[in-house]
């Protein structure tokens, strides 16, 4: 086994782009891959047992240890897997229950397999036998893969993969709804496996929703990024935050702002690590809840806030605060 591959194991990365790509816009022709909403995680298979690696090079062995006895019962020494931990509450993906997991002791993880398991879904083959194949190109890599997981059983499971357009489009449209799958993963077929490289494309399905404007970062009258907020049972909680604010925007939206009144339920201050950002505690101008803007999410949340950044679309004049859907 390559030492680099040992364990921890540097990954493929993607980036991000807006549009499906065409078939034909990638070398050897685009194959398509449901984006799920989980742990981006890598399984190494050795002699002395199996280990699961966390993209950021943490062992998560412990916390995942369903994952690690199957990979150790179904897979051979030298098998290396790329994919994505996940968990399925009542049909949907559920990062929720994947923090839990993470959260909880590992002498007491092992009491939630059983309540709410886990499930492995390999998307790409690094090694077999010890033999590193990352100079492969991904179609010879993607039928190795298919011919090990023709013998996997659950949690052990293949990411499904087209190569029509169609299907691919169809995929996107009805399962982020359906079951929370963030969008499609794009890879070329005549590509190799490049570590720490963006070489494949996300694309992630948004959808427009409406939110009630609570604070802002930056001044009142030129807001910088929104925080947003909606109603559960009553009390008036953050749901996200937007990327940062066009300036015809952040004018438009300046103009309608007021300042909060006395008894504002949120903090003074507020940390992007809240929505998995790494700098640090930043002045929150608060405002009065009165203000509605729509806003595209994607389907990736925790404990009701959206992960990831909302797009601002526009200040809908025509909708008041309690005509927004509550948690």
């Amino acid at each position: 086994m390559p030492p680099d591959l040992a364990g921890p194991v540097e990954v493929e990365l993607a980036r991000l782009t807006e549009h499906i790509p065409a078939p034909a816009s990638m070398p050897g022709g685009a194959r398509y891959e449901p984006k799920f909403d989980g742990y981006r995680a890598v399984v190494v298979r050795s002699e002395a047992g199996a280990r699961i690696w966390s993209r950021q090079r943490h062992d998560l062995s412990d916390r995942f240890p369903d994952i690690a006895a199957a990979a150790e019962r179904q897979l051979a020494p030298g098998v290396v897997l790329d994919g994505e931990l996940t968990m399925l509450v009542e049909g949907r993906l559920s990062f929720d229950a994947l923090q839990r997991r993470m959260v909880t002791s590992p002498s007491k993880a092992h009491a939630l397999v059983k309540s709410v398991p886990a499930a492995f879904v390999a998307f790409d083959l690094l090694a077999v036998g010890g033999v590193d194949l990352r100079t492969q190109r991904w179609t010879v890599r993607r039928g190795r893969l298919e011919q090990l997981a023709d013998r996997w059983r659950p949690p052990l499971q293949i990411s499904p993969v087209t190569d029509d357009l169609a299907e691919a489009q169809e995929w996107f449209d009805v399962l982020p709804e359906a079951m929370g799958i963030e969008g499609l993963v794009v890879k070329a077929a005549n590509s190799r496996y490049v570590p720490g490289r963006r070489e494949w494309l996300k694309v992630k399905r948004r959808d427009s929703v409406e939110v009630i404007v609570g604070g802002v970062i930056g001044p009142i009258d030129r807001p910088e990024v929104v925080i947003a907020g909606r109603y559960r049972a009553g009390e008036f909680v953050m749901v996200g935050r937007t990327v940062p604010l066009g300036a015809a925007d952040s004018r438009q939206l300046g103009a309608v702002l007021r300042p909060a009144s006395r008894g504002h339920p949120w903090p003074d201050e507020i940390a992007s690590v809240r929505w998995g950002g790494k700098d640090s505690k930043k002045p929150l101008t608060k405002v009065r809840p009165d203000v509605v803007v729509e806003v595209l999410a994607d389907a990736a949340m925790q404990a009701g806030q959206w992960r990831h950044g909302l797009r601002y679309v526009r200040y809908r004049a025509d909708l008041k605060p309690e005509e927004v859907p509550t948690l």
